[in-house]
Order: C-alpha cells, then sequence, then structure tokens
C-alpha cells in the first residue's frame, strides 16, 4: 500500500518545495496545535457521484405539470369562447368585418289648419368624397376644387368632420350645380371615390320668415343631446329640432332612419354592401296656425315696432327704444294658438342655406332667436286689474257699484309720511278722475281705484287672508306655466309675501327688501312691483275670461298624421283650471272692459275709433292697456289685450312692446290691425287631411327653397 505524501522522505522534491513555506509560516514552526481546524477542500464539500442517487423523474413530473396546467387553461379559455360567451364572439368577429352606417329619414311636414304647407321637404344634389379614396389619390382634392369652385382647404376641412359617419363619404358640396353633377358622371376615372347623392332638406314655401319662432329650426346634433336622447338611434351626423314645433314634435317629424351594412377590410376598405334598409318618412304635425294669419301678424307686430323707434312718445317726448314684443291670437273656446308673432324675428331659411358664426351671434345678441310670445316676462301693469277686480267681486270685499272719489294722488290712511316714503300714490298722469265704480275704473284705467283695492286687502288679511288676489292669479294661470307645446316656456310670477323672500335670498342686491308691507300690496293690486308675466300666460288668462271661466291649454298643434295619411293622435283641448265667474262677478268686469275701447272716456277708444275699418257694435270689442313702469329713466312696457265679439268670443287678441311706451299708443294698433284682419277674414274650421311628405325636387335658385350639407 502507498503511503500519502506526508510519509515520504524529506528528500523527495515535494517536501523540498513545502519545507521553505512551512518554515515562513508563523504556526508551522511549533507543529500543529489540537484545536487545529482541518483544512477543507472543494472535494470535501460535493459528495462523490456513487454517493448520490439519480433521479430524473422528478424532472419530468415538473416539466409535465407546467404544461399540463397550460393545456387546462388553454380548454377552459376555449370552452368560454366557443359555449358560453359564443354569441358575443360572433358579434365582435361580425363588428371586425361588417359597418353599418345610417340613412337618414326625411323629416315629416308641418302644415297649418287648412292643410297648406308651412314646412316640407325637398330633394337637393350632393357631392360626396371617400376619404379612403382621398387618401389614396390625394389629387382628387384638387379635381374636385377646380370642377366645383371650393377650395383644397375647405374640402379637407369637410373630410375632417367628425359630424359625419366615418365609413361615408363625406358631403363635399350640396345643391351641386348640374353641369358639375354632368360631368362627373361622365368622367367617373378622374373623380375616383366621388359620389353623386339625392337628398332631402327643409323647404319653406312661404318664406322663412313666417312664423319662424313657431317653427323653429333643425341643425346637427351635439353630444350633450345624443346623451339626452339615448337610445334613440341618433348619430354623431344625425339633424335634430332645435326650437319650435321642429323640437317639441321631434319624435314624430324625424321618422325612422334607414341603415346600410358595409363589408369592409381591416384597413377599413369598403368591399361591397350587404343589406340595406329603407328609411320611413316621419309623420307630418297639423297646426292650429292660420297662415294668412299668422303672416298678417308677423306684418303688424314689426311694422308698429319699427315705426315706434323713430316716434316721439306724445307723453314722455321720448323716443321709444321698443326693444322687443310679442303678438298673440287665442280661440278662447278650446285654447287653439291661431297665431303668435315675437320680433325681433330671423329667416329659418339662412340655418339651411348656411349662416356665418358673425351672423349667427349679431342675431343672438338682438335676441333674434327668443320667443318672446313664450319666453319674455314683462311687469303686466294695468292689463292685471282684470285680476285685482275678479278678486274683489268674488270676496265682496268692495261692491262693483260702490264709487270711490278717485282725487288722483292716494294716501295710505295711518301712513307717517316722515318715517316712510311709500305713503303717497299718484295716478299716472296725475289726473283725477273723480267719482268711479269697478266698471268706470276700468274703462279708465283709474289706478287710484286699485290703490284703494290693495290697501283694502292688506288691511283685512284677518278676514282675507294675505294673498287673495294673488290665489286668484294663480286660478288664471298666471304663476305657472301655461304647458303649450313649445319648448323653453318660462313661468310667470306673482309678487307676494313669499315670493319677495324668495327673491331677496336668491339676489340680495336686486331684490334688497324682503319683508312686504302695505305699499307692496298697493303696487300688486295694480300690476306693478316684482310681478312678471308671460304674454302667452296674459292672453290666457283673458281667455279663460272671455269664455266665462274655463282654463285651457294653449294648443299650437292639432293633429299627427302619418305619411299615409292617416291620423295617428288628434290633440282635444286641455282643461287646466276653473274660475269662478258667475254673472255677478263677470258682467260689471266685462261692462268696464267693453268701455275701455267703446266708451270715449275707455284709454283704448282713440286708436280702435281711427284704425278698425268694421263696425264696433256689430263686433263689439272688450280689453284692457296697460302701461307697465320699469324705471323712471326707461319708456314703459306697452300692453294692450282684447276679445271679441263679445256677445260670443271667439278670438283673443293680445300686444305687447317692451320699452314701447304708453298701451294705447304701442300695443293698441297692432290688435286693432289684427281685428281688422280677423273680421275680414274669419279663421275657417281645421281641415285634416293626408299630407305630402314625399320630397320634392328643389328648383335651382330659388328663393323659397332652401338647402344645406347633411340631412335635416
Amino acid at each position: 500500500m502507498k503511503s500519502s505524501w506526508r510519509d515520504r522522505s524529506s528528500g523527495s522534491w515535494f517536501s523540498r518545495l513545502w519545507r521553505p513555506w512551512v518554515s515562513l509560516h508563523p504556526f508551522r514552526g511549533r507543529g500543529r496545535t489540537i484545536n487545529e481546524p482541518k483544512p477543507v477542500g472543494i472535494r470535501d464539500l460535493m459528495a462523490s457521484p456513487d454517493e448520490v442517487r439519480s433521479r430524473p423523474e422528478r424532472r419530468w413530473l415538473v416539466i409535465g405539470g407546467f404544461f399540463l396546467v397550460l393545456f387546462i387553461a388553454l380548454l377552459v379559455r376555449l370552452f368560454f369562447l366557443q359555449v358560453i360567451d359564443y354569441k358575443a364572439s360572433v358579434a365582435a368577429v361580425q363588428f371586425n368585418s361588417l359597418r353599418a352606417t345610417t340613412i337618414p329619414a326625411s323629416r315629416g311636414a308641418i302644415v297649418d289648419r287648412a292643410g297648406n304647407p308651412l314646412v316640407t321637404n325637398i330633394t337637393t344634389t350632393e357631392i360626396r368624397l371617400s376619404r379612403a379614396e382621398a387618401a389614396l389619390h390625394p389629387t382628387i382634392k384638387g379635381s374636385l376644387a377646380s370642377l366645383t369652385g371650393l377650395s383644397v382647404r375647405q374640402i379637407s376641412s369637410d373630410l375632417a368632420n367628425k359630424q359625419y359617419d366615418p365609413y361615408q363619404p363625406a358631403p363635399i358640396m350640396s345643391n351641386a350645380p348640374a353641369k358639375d353633377v354632368e360631368f362627373i358622371k361622365l368622367h367617373p376615372n378622374e373623380f375616383p371615390g366621388v359620389t353623386v347623392l339625392d337628398v332631402s332638406k327643409r323647404s319653406y314655401p312661404n318664406g322663412g320668415n313666417v312664423g319662424a319662432q313657431i317653427l323653429g329650426y333643425v341643425g346637427p346634433i351635439t353630444g350633450n343631446e345624443i346623451t339626452q336622447h339615448p337610445n334613440q338611434g341618433y348619430q354623431t351626423d344625425s339633424t335634430i329640432g332645435k326650437t319650435g314645433v321642429e323640437s317639441y314634435y321631434e319624435q314624430y317629424l324625424r321618422g325612422k332612419d334607414g341603415t346600410s351594412t358595409f363589408e369592409v377590410t381591416a384597413n377599413n376598405q369598403i368591399l361591397n354592401a350587404v343589406k340595406t334598409t329603407a328609411p320611413t318618412v316621419g309623420d307630418s304635425v297639423v297646426l292650429n296656425i292660420d297662415t294668412p294669419l299668422q303672416k298678417a301678424l308677423d306684418g303688424y307686430l314689426a311694422s308698429d315696432i319699427l315705426a315706434l323707434r323713430h316716434t316721439v312718445d306724445p307723453v314722455s317726448h321720448k323716443v321709444p327704444r321698443a326693444l322687443n314684443g310679442a303678438a298673440i291670437v287665442l280661440d278662447p273656446n278650446n285654447g287653439q294658438v291661431l297665431a303668435m308673432s315675437s320680433y325681433p324675428s330671423f329667416d329659418l331659411s339662412s340655418f339651411i342655406t348656411g349662416l356665418s358664426n358673425s351672423q349667427y351671434q349679431q342675431l343672438r345678441g338682438e335676441g333674434a332667436f327668443n320667443n318672446y310670445a313664450i319666453q319674455g316676462l314683462y311687469i303686466p301693469g294695468s292689463t292685471f286689474k282684470l285680476i285685482s277686480a275678479t278678486a274683489e267681486l268674488q270676496t265682496g270685499i268692495l261692491p262693483a257699484s260702490k264709487y270711490i272719489d278717485d282725487t288722483g294722488t292716494f294716501t295710505v290712511p295711518g301712513c307717517l309720511k316722515s318715517v316712510n316714503s311709500g305713503c303717497v300714490f299718484h295716478d299716472d298722469d296725475n289726473s283725477a278722475a273723480g267719482f268711479i265704480n269697478l266698471p268706470l275704473a276700468l274703462t279708465v284705467s283709474s289706478d287710484y281705484y286699485f290703490y284703494n283695492l290693495g290697501y283694502l286687502f292688506w288691511s283685512q288679511t284677518a278676514k282675507f287672508g294675505q294673498t287673495p288676489i294673488q290665489n286668484v292669479a294663480a286660478e288664471y294661470g298666471l304663476s305657472q306655466t301655461t304647458n303649450v307645446d313649445l319648448p323653453y316656456e318660462a313661468q310667470g310670477r306673482v309678487d307676494s309675501p313669499t315670493v319677495r323672500k324668495e327673491l331677496h335670498a336668491e339676489a340680495p342686491k336686486a331684490f334688497p327688501h324682503a319683508s312686504w308691507y302695505t305699499g307692496d300690496n298697493i303696487e300688486m293690486a295694480f300690476g306693478q312691483g316684482t310681478t312678471a308675466v308671460t304674454p302667452i300666460g296674459l292672453a290666457n288668462a283673458y281667455a279663460t275670461f272671455a269664455n266665462g271661466g274655463t282654463r285651457y291649454a294653449p294648443e299650437v298643434a292639432a293633429a299627427i298624421i302619418n305619411p299615409h295619411g292617416k291620423v295617428v293622435i288628434r290633440y282635444q283641448p286641455r282643461v287646466l283650471g276653473h274660475v269662478s265667474l258667475p254673472p255677478g262677478v263677470r258682467n260689471p268686469i266685462l261692462q268696464g272692459l267693453t268701455g275701455v275701447v267703446n266708451d270715449p272716456r275707455g284709454t283704448a277708444y282713440g286708436p280702435f275709433h281711427s284704425i278698425t275699418n268694421f263696425s264696433l257694435s256689430s263686433f263689439p270689442i272688450a280689453g284692457k292697456t296697460g302701461t307697465a313702469t320699469t324705471s323712471k329713466l326707461l319708456e314703459p312696457t306697452s300692453w294692450f289685450v282684447g276679445f271679441g265679439p263679445t256677445t260670443h268670443p271667439k278670438y283673443v287678441v293680445l300686444c305687447v312692446v317692451d320699452e314701447g311706451g304708453y298701451g294705447a299708443d304701442a300695443a293698441a294698433p297692432v290688435v286693432a290691425e289684427t281685428f281688422n284682419y280677423l273680421v275680414a277674414h274669419p279663421v275657417a274650421p281645421l281641415k285634416l287631411k293626408a299630407q305630402l311628405t314625399t320630397p320634392t325636387k328643389a328648383k335651382k335658385n330659388s328663393s323659397t327653397t332652401t338647402t344645406t350639407k347633411g340631412s335635416s
């Protein structure tokens, strides 16, 4: 057996190499200590191959288990896709290959009570360009620009317009000239991606100025409007009624859009049409409006306001600003709106042919888009005396026959002038009417009489409560909306202790006084203070009185008729409430209102007897002037509301002019002219018949037809 290297003789070559190192090591010279650790080498740290058991099956188990888990996950995912989420998966695949686009439906017509069209449709020719083809053939923009006269920048802007469906060609030119259309059809290779399409547009056979605020206009839908009409099929390139009848009856007028489904590639290239569903024309809306009367009323109101702006007020010696105004004709027996005008106004055609932003902002600044007949809020002035007179006779606080001495100056009993500036109230012109009863007080519009009435009610609150006049105003509907079938109607407001507190809390600077005093009740009784009513609200109040006490909702529309001529909806009169008007209440008031027009002392006697061309004895008119003070520096708001014939009222006519001056001078002439027309041209009964809803072909260069981009 061989010895280890430690047992070899000192003369070996290894010992000779080792010995110098040992002699140098500090511990080697003394020998090895007992506790000195044994040197450890790498061989001591590793087991020898024959000492380790080979286990390759463990590796295969780990690898196999990993792949088994992956396989099971794959099977589970396939199960969900093929079984549980089958329908969703199929829909996703189809969505990736099919694109559906909308084919806009033609809107229904709007016609008047005789079946004459107010708003119809025409078909115009539109040039459209495919976005994909324009990207593949950049020169096509230049070719189209040369042909149509449009700029390349404008064409690029139209292509980038997100309003239009990205999978449909974008409209480039509306009402395209026949020569351009013909050239494109004869040279299709020169215009790849260019198509010519007939589209339906709104048309106004009577011109876009007739009843503009009633009819309203349509325009491109906004994101907010899409949100407000969820799941109704509106797209980003849809149009929608914005105002008037177009807006209120949108659900009937819009019709049902069609669809066209295309197969597209992954790059959104259209391959072919898969399915097309034709659109359905919208229903027609029949209005209670009489078109000739509407034209006449529009003209009377506009002429009156324009004349006032150049005429010196004979009382104030100022030239009224006559900022805006409204006029209304109602049938008091059922609430039908026979005509409704608002000024300033606009041309509906401008929304179709194109309205620049500067033009739009100018019209908006003038208030042309407001329908002052339902949105304007005006202090009623003496027209409110109908309400106070009704409250007087209903409560019996003062008999209609009792005479009061109108001295021209009313001093509040017990009021200390030294501490209260609201102790003395003067008649408008400081003239004393002398001894008058209720009918005569209405005829001459005595403020003194109603000052006294307001004081009497407030001094007897224990018996009549704090709001007897306001309660009657609510019965007439003045403190609420009339529920007219038009959008954006404002709500009237009748001054009261509660209203005063609410106004002060909302706007302390504008309404600094939250308390209610005797003087406030006096002002309210003759239509001043913070009371503000809409023209439609006041007209409806007088219609309620005229018919004997039934308050109807004003109705612009009479019926809905489908494209086949069948009546879908027939709107019947809607009764909203009643006012108690027995003969003992109604007759004295009617006597006073009749005297306004027929008594030489009446405030409207002059204008009616100088303007009307019919016999007031055979067709008697009753009414009331109103001159509402808004500021000492401004002309008053002018009112007149009348009805006739008084024996069996058929019409209620109202006019109001903001800062127009005295009611007899500014508003009464419009009402008198309107009655001239009504007597000569009575409103015919309503006719319901099949309406034309199929678009007609547009005539080039026609002043009464209108076109624009997109479908309307």
